[in-house]
């Protein structure tokens, strides 16, 4: 099957639904493979029937390249709280000769995972891995005329061109044989939850290709397809991509420069066309063997940076909708989340229908802070450290968190569908929050008693009844008033810290005194994150 490149977009549509034994004895029900579902105000991953939410860490590059090396590193994953692992899976490695494939790691991979009762997401490093192209086998990376490279300063570089058919066609022809190969060896035990789609894809070093090939088709028309999405979408596009367009007098014809100015903004989005047509392409072979959930994932422009310090042409923001115009196989456009601002890049991604999937992240302290934002705030159906394998403190900050968080998992994720749960990050830049919760706003803030304040804090708050709310973190207090001036104000009734135990609140200790400030406030301790449980009542 060969997709046609940039011309049109891609229209594939897939029911979601994967035929599987659950048995080998008796009739064959259809089993439902790993999918997105809306529900309500969230988007969320459905596996074997229930809503998943992947409290996971990224390997490093190399560390899953051989089975010996995985196998002390799988129980320290699972001592660490970890349901998902998101581990590489090369070309190279599993097409060393052309037609040939090897799945022995793979395999092995999933024997490892199952073991430990644990998951995986697998990574198609193949095209392009980090904007190069190091990870497709000799036979790609030796034939430069077959497979062409991106030209920069007038020379070839080690970087395949998403120009070029034969390239997408053996890259996709190579992800179908292992999406192939996991639904025949994982469409039962659902093992696998999603696939990432190459990597962090772009040119670097510069804002586009400077090929022959590239620079005639920047000097020819853009795309009806685009123009006429653009416009369709005019309304809901990235701020940013909007502004760009109208200064160029929202035109729907023209040159890539005419459209959208003598900048390298243009070529940025140029890029962004082709890129997005070649993994589109890709994934819609893989999808055609096995329909799992696809996202791609960005190395984000921070700050100043221009197109070519980052990848040009990657899923920034400001092009995600021109990734969108070029196809519609791809489930899910990823942060890999490093930059300071963290609320706002969130934010950038979890809009338009788009869930938020986090697959590379900080870990250590900042990462049990932040995971507690993206489940509570943004639905974040995916939190994933990178190179969680190096890390050393298996009981430290994002373990405890992991560990809090998959308590109330169930409660999280049914109250997302209807909106009534809120994360947040709190430090001396940022001491306080209020949200509105049903007929209260909830004033969150950095804990303080007897003259003390928290430096930090972060947690959540879920609204599970009318007068009743669940909150988990550390380091913070919430206080109630009405949403209405007039009604009346609003006490703390009774506090209590507890568990879950097969989906039911086991109440521990009933808090008071010093605990809730004499009433005061709902409180949680600097020391560790814990869950608690609230009541409020009302008094004239």
């Amino acid at each position: 099957m060969r997709i046609q490149l940039y011309a049109l977009p891609i229209l594939l549509l897939f029911t979601g639904l994967e035929a599987g034994l659950l048995s080998a004895q008796g009739p064959t029900p259809l089993v439902t493979a790993p999918h997105l579902e809306k529900r309500g105000m969230a988007t969320q991953l459905v596996v074997d029937g229930k809503p998943f939410l992947m409290l996971a860490g990224e390997l490093s590059n190399s560390a899953s390249s051989n089975l010996e090396n995985m196998k002390p590193v799988w129980p320290k994953l699972a001592a660490m709280g970890l349901n998902t692992v998101l581990t590489p899976v090369s070309w190279e490695l599993i097409e060393p000769k052309e037609g040939s494939f090897d799945f022995a790691l793979v395999d092995g991979l999933l024997d490892q995972a199952r073991h430990e009762h644990m998951h995986i997401v697998f990574l198609w490093l193949a095209s392009w891995k980090n904007g190069m192209s190091s990870y497709p086998p000799v036979w790609v990376k030796s034939d430069t005329r077959r497979f062409p490279r991106v030209v920069l300063n007038g020379s070839e570089v080690e970087v395949l061109s998403p120009a070029s058919p034969a390239t997408q066609e053996a890259d996709g022809r190579a992800f179908a044989a292992l999406l192939k190969h996991l639904k025949e060896v994982d469409s039962r035990d659902h093992t696998v939850l999603a696939i990432q789609v190459e990597n962090e894809v772009g040119v670097l070093g510069a804002a586009r290709d400077h090929s022959d090939t590239a620079n005639k088709a920047f000097a020819s028309p853009v795309p009806q397809e685009l123009t006429q999405y653009l416009k369709a979408h005019r309304d809901t596009l990235d701020p940013e991509l909007r502004t760009l367009w109208d200064a160029n007098g929202n035109k729907t014809t023209g040159t890539w420069a005419e459209v959208f100015g003598e900048t390298n903004r243009a070529d940025e989005i140029f890029m962004a066309w082709r890129y997005a047509g070649f993994v589109h392409g890709v994934a819609a072979h893989g999808k055609a063997a096995y329909n799992i959930p696809m996202y791609v994932n960005t190395w984000l422009g921070e700050g100043n940076s221009q197109p070519g310090d980052y990848p040009s042409g990657g899923p920034q923001p400001r092009v995600v909708d021109v990734w969108k115009a070029a196809g519609s196989v791809l489930d899910i456009y990823s942060p890999d989340l490093y930059a300071s601002d963290f609320i706002g890049w969130s934010s950038r991604y979890h809009r338009n229908g788009n869930p938020l999937f986090i697959p590379e992240t900080n870990s250590g302290t900042a990462g049990a802070a932040n995971v507690f934002y993206a489940v509570g705030e943004q639905n974040a159906i995916c939190f994933s450290p990178f190179a969680i394998e190096r890390s050393r403190d298996e009981k430290g900050d994002l373990s405890i968190s992991y560990d809090t968080i998959a308590k109330i998992a169930p409660i999280i994720l049914d109250r997302q569908t209807a909106g009534l749960t809120h994360g947040f990050v709190l430090d001396k830049n940022h001491p306080s929050y209020d949200f509105t919760m049903g007929e209260y706003i909830a004033h969150v803030s950095l804990d303080e008693i007897f003259g003390h304040r928290s430096q930090d804090g972060y947690g959540l708050i879920v609204e599970t009844g009318p007068t009743e709310f669940l909150g988990a973190g550390r380091g913070f207090r919430v206080s109630f008033s009405p949403v209405s001036p007039t009604a009346p104000k609003v006490g703390i009734g009774a506090v209590d810290e507890g568990v879950f135990e097969d989906g039911k609140w086991v109440p521990g200790l009933r808090l008071n005194g010093d605990e809730n400030d004499q009433g005061r406030g709902w409180r949680f301790g600097s020391r560790q994150a814990g869950i608690e449980k609230v009541t409020v009542y009302r008094y004239e």
